[in-house]
């Protein structure tokens, strides 16, 4: 049981720093805007896709979790 407790606090913990990305990602200049990302405006259409930022976000997120493995 003392192995299941480590795991939910580590999942708050987590879930927690997943939290405070969302509330300061507005604050993060470059966050969304890479080169890598797509962004196309037209008249009445707008299609966004942050193919760069997704990339980036998914190595962060899986070297931190491959740290918490180890």
């Amino acid at each position: 049981m003392p192995s299941f407790g480590k795991s939910l606090i580590i999942l708050g913990l987590i879930i927690a720093a997943i939290g405070a990305l969302f509330t300061f990602a507005g604050k993060i200049p470059w966050l969304g805007r890479l080169p890598g990302d797509i962004y196309v405006k037209k008249e009445n259409f707008t299609f966004y896709f942050p193919l760069a930022t997704s990339i980036i976000i998914s190595l962060i997120l899986s070297l931190i979790l491959w740290l918490f493995r180890k």
